[in-house]
């Protein structure tokens, strides 16, 4: 699940039974023929495939994070991004909103803050994140920008607009297309937790609406935009992937970022503690299909297409106090402290305050004192840049920047 605005409450959907399933979908094709000409113009070479690096920025980051647009530079992670996913704009009365607009649009940013070290002045037309973003996108011509909606505190909306998805689609072309900051974005990223099942609230709006929605949405941007979508990682049956035909809406997608983290967490306060984000099942694991290669196979068995399907990575780790055994699955008497929220921590925090001190499933877990994390390593990103291989999958996508080190230290074990 993605947060919305609060520090990374993303992914916690996985968390209740009530809300269990995950992501689907198919195939958008497009590949057009056409009658050649004496000298055709070259068009640019698709980047390879698995290549894609996806990197969410949360609008919230600026204030107590202090991290702004500028850290993407410095950290050397805009180097090596293709994609940045900017979240979350709202949905609300139906429709797609601005989230923050002083954080947007307005913020003034002193030369030292502003990525080419030029401050804002009061009467310049844009200000604010969008502008550091596009002044990002000039050092680096080839990065693209999509603009994220919903996330786990604003996917409520999403039931209503799935009621009239025209004009949903609509007004999310109209913001995003906005002629003061259009050229600082490239197409749009729906973060609906979760179509017909539960999140922060329930849904009922049936197991098409998301289909319908995606529809549309793609209608209106056109093929000259990008259309992605955050879906659900819940592989268990009759779960959150099985809610929704995430299959029947990947024709209008150009990739899916299945949200292969957040599967347990300290809101099961006693535990079994266990890893937030394995890659593979592993003995004693507290419910079977809440791993990544459980999604995967279960999107791809749907018929959605490798190519079409991102691997999803935590910057973070979750956590639990009061712990004796250093293995999973040991009991807990609540969530560990953490800097902005419970229960959940920063990797550059958790690299120097709780080592790893094993792996299981392909992730790593750390005990100190009596407190028990998980969180990936640059050695288990390693492991699952593999795995991205060997499935063929069109690359990786990860939340969220500000948690990586200053020096970048995940993001450059994402090959």
């Amino acid at each position: 699940m993605h947060l919305s605005h609060r520090p990374r409450t993303r992914f916690r959907a996985l968390m209740s039974a009530a809300c269990a399933a995950v992501l689907g979908a198919g195939l958008l094709a497009g590949i057009g023929t056409g009658t050649a000409t004496a000298d055709p113009a070259p068009s640019p070479r698709p980047a390879a495939a698995g290549s894609k690096v996806v990197g969410y920025f949360t609008e919230w980051g600026t204030y107590d994070r202090k991290y702004y647009v500028k850290n993407i530079e410095t950290s050397g992670s805009a180097a090596r991004l293709t994609h940045i996913n900017y979240a979350f704009g709202n949905v609300t009365g139906g429709k797609c909103a601005m989230g923050d607009s002083y954080a947007a649009t307005e913020r003034t940013y002193t030369a030292a803050e502003s990525v080419d070290g030029v401050a804002d002045t009061w009467d310049q037309p844009l200000r604010g994140t969008f502008n550091q973003l596009r002044e990002l996108k000039k050092k680096h011509p080839g990065l693209k920008v999509l603009w994220s909606f919903g996330g786990w505190t604003w996917s409520n909306g999403f039931g209503e607009a799935a009621r009239n998805p025209a004009a949903f689609a609509q007004s999310c072309y109209d913001l995003v297309e906005n002629s003061k900051w259009a050229d600082v974005f490239d197409g749009i990223d729906i973060d609906w937790e979760y179509p017909n099942a539960c999140g922060a609230t329930c849904d009922t709006s049936g197991r098409d609406a998301f289909k319908n929605l995606m529809a549309a949405v793609r209608a209106k941007f056109g093929s000259g935009n990008l259309v992605t979508a955050a879906i659900t990682a819940d592989a268990t049956s009759g779960g959150k992937i099985d809610a929704a035909n995430y299959a029947g809406a990947a024709q209008y997608v150009d990739w899916y970022n299945p949200m292969t983290y957040d599967f347990f967490g300290a809101w099961d306060a006693s535990g079994p503690t266990a890893p937030h984000s394995a890659l593979n099942s592993y003995s004693g694991i507290p419910k079977a299909g809440l791993h990544t290669s459980a999604t995967i196979a279960k999107l791809k068995g749907l018929g959605i297409p490798s190519a079409k399907l991102l691997l999803g990575i935590g910057f973070y780790g979750r956590g639990w106090t009061g712990v004796t055994q250093s293995a999973p699955g040991g009991t807990a008497t609540g969530a560990a402290p953490g800097t902005y929220e419970a229960g959940i921590e920063d990797y550059k925090v958790l690299k120097t305050r709780c080592p790893a001190t094993g792996t299981v499933g392909g992730t790593a877990y750390a005990k100190c004192g009596s407190q028990w994390w998980s969180y990936d390593t640059p050695a288990t990103i390693a492991t699952k840049m593999t795995y991205k291989n060997q499935q063929g999958l069109g690359g990786t996508f990860f939340w969220e920047l500000s948690g990586d080190t200053p020096g970048g230290e995940l993001i450059k074990s994402i090959k």
